[in-house]
């Protein structure tokens, strides 16, 4: 079944239904393919209106890691659009388009992981899954996040929700027959914050345009019209009041500079339409917070500051002291009415955020931070403000009033938060400078009917259309991923790539979006725009990977949901401690402060507990650093798919590497021919040619190229093949006219009854020596020569291994090649165990063997013959070059298909989780250290207590503290070994 599953794979591939790879992930279905729908001219259109959804059964499962590798599984087949495995009701339900894989090959796959799987027939078919980003306002703790996540887990429909509370953003994914956008804000706002709507996941491309001029009912109409005519238009709406047109559609038919023209003429000419000013992004959002509490800082310091002057400063000036002892009404002095005063807009105005948040989370049985911080200050406010009423309608009694408790710490709360806020605001510095690298105009080239140049035309580069053609000018940036049609430079892709070296590029060369053109005028053709762009998936993957929590998150989830409560029961106990030894003279009378009593010590006491408690660092501290690693990864050319793939790297002590493509340069090539026949070399090649040139295995590109040279014709015409069979792992096999050609090695020939004579044995011994590969080529089910092929190693993978080595990591090389290459290469780059000859599912369970050994376990590939073990992993790491169901399957997406960058993956992941660790004991050292010292544990025999101002700055310093840890991470440098490699590397070349 395996072997089907595998023979499946190489059917797609061999006849061109995989594209080119594309950063970071493969499409959701298979482009360029040749399938034709009745009566349509575009076969991606066709596939695209016959989606379908499957559910099946799921025997098996035992754990969430089960229905992880059944859902990657599965999304490795061509043509799947989504996949969801639900583990407790063992059911998986997969949405994918029947023209690539059947249900019956989906079922086969999940039986291939392990499970038993059996197709549930319900009407199913209408269902839609999509992913659904909402922005979320308010939250300030853990606590917060995970009643936001538990509210949208609960709407029917919802198939996972996942909030973070450093991005304040949430990722649903839910069925769009059941819910929709609308109702999971709801959801969001129902549990008392504020929602946003980033994206629906609805829309392929999406574009908002602004009409000027006079707009009536009519004009707006007719217009509306006009769009919705156009072809490839999903969706349009137009909002009356803003004059603003929203528009869905497929940019491989339309685009936004055709809108803007239909908008114009429909208008006769009295309207202009241009895009609408973007408001969104990362950059505003963290501004407006920042500001925020800035401006409430700020104005909390006017009150405070006298509020501290008077009851800390000039009390002890006897002149102004004088002053503010004068009583006004009974006991009630000038200097307690003045802090009265000013404490109580600090506290209900300026303070009023915090009552907003305890509210919200006890209307939903939770506690956050804001409930211990309304707690401590309004004991604070209340008793002194009953001390103050009781002194003004007293003769006698003599206020003691905790005004600039409840005041200062408020400021500083605030100040920790604006700190807070602003370091945050930092480790989503990757994500924006991700956005800023496109440019904002482009020049676009006019055509004449003859091809020739008519005009240029600078224009916004959002205006960019498929198949434009664009200028770049030496210096600046490619507007659009596109293809080279004229001209010759060097493009700097480092901001992309990571890779520091310039890239020549000629006519039909590729470029990414964002890169940088150094010297040379260039003519591309854009081919991806919009959400298409690479530049594009590139953000969509760092985003996704800073959302998805890590493992070691759920300690800080566990702890929080029962931190407040314990902290407020620990305060509560603290109070009735001191208040009780206190009333019953158990301590020395002398330890109490002169200016309160018993009971006033009792409550500062307790109120600085509830105060120097933080649950804001424990919820920050894994987050923060998952954030800032994946930004530095993806800086360093270095894709992390989420908190779950650098947990698991920085634990890695195995890994399995492929050979071609991997250790070796994945561009074979052909160093001799030997013939066992008389013929002539060109007809010999004219064959094997022929058959392999259905291939895309690289050994079969390497065939072909080489037979091109000897015709020297670029574009030669192969004669016709009939009955194509790739054997994956083995060879090809085809009829070429007459004769019956077989290609592949020794193995094949063997299964096919084909005797191989000595000499060709002795041949194909001499290539392995040498690190060739020998393919073999029969006629006719008659050997007639041997090819000898060799793939370079790539530069550096000897002392990528030797480090790997120091770094104790044990090496293995995994390749489907025969047993004497595999031998020659594994001693030349110093790998010891070798496995040969091994398909795509023995790589698999090789990985698994490994497992059981206890290892943990990386697997680096680059081809589809790769993807089973990439799965099966506990890191799958893709060459970048390699294909894209490769760089699907995997977690670590190495950009610049260098091998050193696994050392950097795995270097970086400890880095970050070393990080993690600090930022766990910044965060309970605080608690663990400061809370009884908050308590007056030691206050008997030092007779030092903590204010609860101080306490206030402590709990600030904490989260602050945190979030600084996390991000010197942008500071990461890689070891220093590979800068040695990366110069000896220059200096060989």
């Amino acid at each position: 079944m395996a072997t089907g599953k595998a023979f499946f794979f190489e059917c797609f591939r061999s006849h061109g239904l995989w594209t080119k790879p594309r950063y970071p992930s493969m499409p959701k279905y298979p482009k360029g393919s040749s399938l034709k729908s009745p009566g349509r001219d575009d076969p991606e259109a066709a596939v695209m209106e016959n989606k379908a959804t499957a559910l099946f059964s799921v025997i098996g499962m035992t754990c969430s890691a089960c229905a992880g590798s059944v859902e990657k599984a599965i999304k490795r087949l061509p043509g799947i659009h989504d996949a969801a495995v639900d583990l407790l009701s063992n059911r998986a339900q997969v949405l994918f388009y029947p023209a690539f894989p059947s249900e019956e090959q989906i079922r086969e796959t999940i039986e291939d992981v392990g499970y038993v799987a059996a197709l549930i027939k319900e009407e199913v078919n209408e269902k839609s899954t999509l992913v659904c980003r909402i922005r979320i306002i308010g939250m300030t703790c853990t606590s917060c996040s995970g009643t936001v996540e538990s509210a949208l887990q609960g709407v029917r429909g919802v198939q996972k929700a996942i909030v973070a509370l450093a991005t304040e953003e949430a990722e649903i994914q839910y069925d769009s027959k059941i819910v929709g956008a609308d109702q999971l804000m709801k959801a969001v706002e129902d549990t008392g914050f504020e929602a946003i709507l980033i994206c629906t996941g609805e829309d392929r491309s999406k574009v908002e345009l602004k009409l000027d001029g006079v707009c009536t009912e009519r004009s707006l109409r007719i217009i509306e019209k006009s769009l919705q005519a156009l072809p490839g238009i999903e969706k349009c709406s137009i909002d009356p009041v803003l004059n603003k047109v929203s528009l869905s559609y497929n940019p491989d038919q339309t685009g936004p500079r055709n809108f803007i023209e239909v908008i114009e003429s429909s208008g006769s000419g009295h309207l202009k339409a241009s895009l609408y000013p973007e408001d969104g992004g990362y950059k505003p959002h963290r501004h407006h917070e920042i500001k925020q509490y800035y401006q409430s800082f700020l104005w909390s310091l006017v009150f405070t500051i006298p509020v501290i002057l008077t009851s800390m400063i000039f009390m002890y000036i006897p002149g102004i002291k004088h002053g503010l002892d004068i009583k006004i009404v009974n006991m009630l002095s000038i200097g307690e009415l003045l802090r009265w005063i000013l404490a109580t807009p600090v506290q209900f105005i300026i303070g009023r955020r915090f009552y907003i948040g305890s509210y919200k989370a006890l209307r939903h049985g939770s506690a956050n931070m804001d409930v211990l911080i309304a707690l401590g200050t309004n004991a604070a406010y209340f008793y002194s403000f009953y001390s103050v009423f009781k002194a003004a309608t007293s003769p006698n009694f003599e206020a003691t009033d905790f005004f600039e408790t409840s005041a200062t710490l408020i400021s500083f709360i605030l100040l920790g938060k604006y700190l807070e806020v602003l370091a945050k605001g930092k480790t989503s510095d990757a994500i924006a400078k991700l956005m800023d690298l496109a440019p904002e105009t482009a020049t676009l080239l006019i055509y004449d009917k003859e091809g020739n140049v008519l005009d240029e035309l600078e224009i916004d580069s959002r205006l960019i259309q498929k198949n434009d053609v664009i200028k770049i000018m030496p210096g600046g940036k490619v507007a659009s991923d596109g293809l080279v049609i004229w001209g010759q430079s060097h493009v700097n892709e480092s901001m992309i790539t990571g890779e520091a070296r310039p890239v020549f590029k000629r006519k039909g060369d590729t470029v990414i979006g964002g890169t940088v053109n150094e010297n040379g005028v260039l003519h591309i053709q854009a081919t991806h725009v919009g959400s298409e762009s690479a530049l594009s998936q590139i953000v969509r993957l760092v985003e996704s990977a800073q959302m998805a929590k890590a493992p070691v998150q759920k300690f800080a989830d566990r702890i929080s949901k029962y931190f407040v409560p314990l902290v407020i029961t620990i305060a509560f106990f603290t109070w009735l401690s001191w208040f009780l030894a206190g009333k019953y003279h158990t301590y020395p009378k002398s330890l109490i402060p002169s200016s309160m009593d018993y009971f006033e010590l009792a409550l500062q006491f307790g109120i600085t507990v509830m105060v120097i408690a933080c649950p804001c660092a424990l919820g920050l501290a894994t987050p923060t650093a998952v954030m800032v690693g994946t930004g530095v990864g993806a800086s360093q050319g270095v894709l992390i798919k989420g908190g779950h793939a650098l947990e698991s790297a920085h634990k890695v002590n195995c890994i399995v590497f492929d050979k071609t493509g991997t250790l070796t340069t994945g561009k074979p090539v052909v160093v001799s021919t030997k013939l066992l026949k008389n013929m002539v070399l060109c007809d010999f090649y004219e064959y094997v040619a022929a058959a392999e040139v259905n291939s895309e295995h690289p050994l079969a590109k390497a065939i072909v190229q080489y037979a091109k040279r000897l015709r020297d014709e670029e574009n030669h015409v192969w004669p016709e093949v009939q009955d194509f069979i790739s054997v994956t792992g083995h060879g090809v096999k085809a009829k070429v006219g007459d004769k019956e050609i077989i290609v592949g090695n020794k193995s094949l020939m063997l299964n096919s009854g084909i005797h191989i004579p000595v000499e060709a044995y002795e041949l194909l011994a001499e290539a392995e020596q040498n690190a060739q590969t020998g393919i073999v080529v029969s006629m006719n089910q008659e050997v007639v020569g041997v090819i000898a092929i060799s793939d370079p190693l790539k530069p550096g993978a000897q002392d990528v291994i030797s480090i790997l080595n120091t770094m104790k990591v044990k090496s293995i090389m995994v390749t489907g090649d025969n047993q004497g290459t595999a031998n020659a290469i594994a001693k030349e780059v110093g790998i010891d165990t070798i496995v040969a000859e091994a398909r795509p599912e023995q790589k698999a369970e090789k990985v698994k063997e490994l497992q059981m050994s206890g290892f943990t376990v990386a697997m680096v590939g680059d081809g589809i013959n790769d993807s089973p073990a990439l799965v099966s992993a506990d890191v799958g790491m893709a060459i970048g070059a390699g294909t894209d169901i490769a760089i699907e399957a995997a977690d670590i997406v190495l950009m610049k298909s260098n091998l050193e960058d696994v050392i950097t993956a795995i270097d970086l992941s400890r880095k970050t989780f070393t990080r993690i660790r600090w930022n766990y004991i910044w965060a309970l050292g605080y608690n663990i250290i400061g809370i009884p010292i908050a308590a007056g544990v030691f206050f008997p025999m030092t007779q030092v207590r903590l204010p609860p101002w101080l306490a206030g700055a402590a709990m600030a310093a904490s989260s602050v503290s945190v979030v600084l840890c996390s991000l010197s991470l942008k500071n990461y440098k890689r070891p220093k070994q590979l800068e040695t490699l990366q110069i000896k590397d220059i200096m060989v070349q």
